[in-house]
């Protein structure tokens, strides 16, 4: 796995995310997460503590470092450094690469800042991604403690009323209100493709490997068995029939983990989406758009 137990720690505490850092005391002075997408391509995150600026960059096969797309202090703005759909193939990719990255996931949470919406986007659409991703986002809570008397109480004190369990803590990192903030999607104004330096050929190859993974993946054994029933599941708008798809992929021998988490209960509307876009060979947001 990619993520390091330190930045899964610090994803778990809200003030992360609001771009402010509570406890970096314990933690090193940079902090850096490599998504390797495919064909030796990664995208990479650099984390500077205490200050929480973040750094986005491209690997490429021929080199070690990353090359800069972008940098943004921690409570933004942030540069325009992908459009959302480079970003939306990448996590796609990613999660079929690793089963303990699903999409929507903590890929788009980290990332998407670096990819505001644009005129041409479907801002809809983006918000829905960006908000199950922050969902997503889970912490392990402590065992709640005992409630209730240490003695038997007299009976007048007895009804559970004088002994009230205290409010469990909830293993999502964010409430309500943090969300909502966070997915909003936030218009490009800071323009960093413009520049010379900017890496326009090796992210362009990177994001044109990623769409031929993606368009071969439904070409592949028991994938192009069940591509009918995923086309059709697609072009209806409906996910009723998800669960006969599965069932149809495990009979046809399908062990992929990331296929078969996303078609599985509890059912993720976003999640099946776009893994059913994915197996039915469509184009991104065609079933996506009829549940956002």
């Amino acid at each position: 796995m990619p993520v390091s137990e330190s930045l899964l720690h610090l994803t778990q505490d809200p003030q992360f995310w609001a771009g402010q850092l509570s406890e970096a005391d314990d933690l090193p002075p940079q902090l850096r997460v490599s998504f390797p997408v495919v064909g030796g391509y990664a995208l990479v995150l650099d984390i500077e503590l205490p200050s929480g600026e973040r750094t986005l960059g491209l690997r490429c096969p021929a080199s070690s470092e990353p090359v800069q797309l972008g940098w943004a202090p921690a409570d933004g703005p942030y540069p325009a450094a992908l459009q959302w759909w480079e970003l939306e193939s990448c996590a796609r990719v990613i999660a079929l690469a690793d089963p303990t990255l699903p999409h929507p996931g903590l890929v788009v949470a980290l990332l998407s800042p670096f990819a505001p919406a644009t005129a041409d986007d479907d801002v809809t659409w983006i918000a829905a991604v960006r908000e199950a991703a922050y969902r997503s986002l889970r912490r392990e809570v402590p065992a709640a403690a005992p409630a209730g008397p240490e003695q038997t109480p007299l009976p007048l004190f007895s009804d559970a009323q004088w002994w009230p369990a205290p409010a469990a803590p909830s293993p999502q990192v964010l409430d309500e209100a943090a969300i909502a903030a966070l997915s909003a999607p936030g218009r490009a104004t800071l323009t960093v493709r413009a520049d010379k330096r900017f890496p326009h050929e090796q992210l362009a190859e990177l994001v044109r490997r990623a769409a031929a993974e993606l368009r071969h993946l439904p070409q592949e054994d028991w994938y192009a068995q069940t591509r009918p029933l995923a086309r059709r599941i697609a072009d209806s708008g409906d996910l009723l029939f998800v669960p006969a798809l599965l069932g149809a992929l495990t009979e046809a021998g399908c062990d992929h983990p990331t296929v078969l988490d996303a078609l599985s209960e509890p059912l993720m509307p976003l999640e099946a989406c776009w893994m059913v876009e994915t197996l039915a060979g469509a184009e991104p947001g065609t079933l996506l758009r009829h549940h956002v």
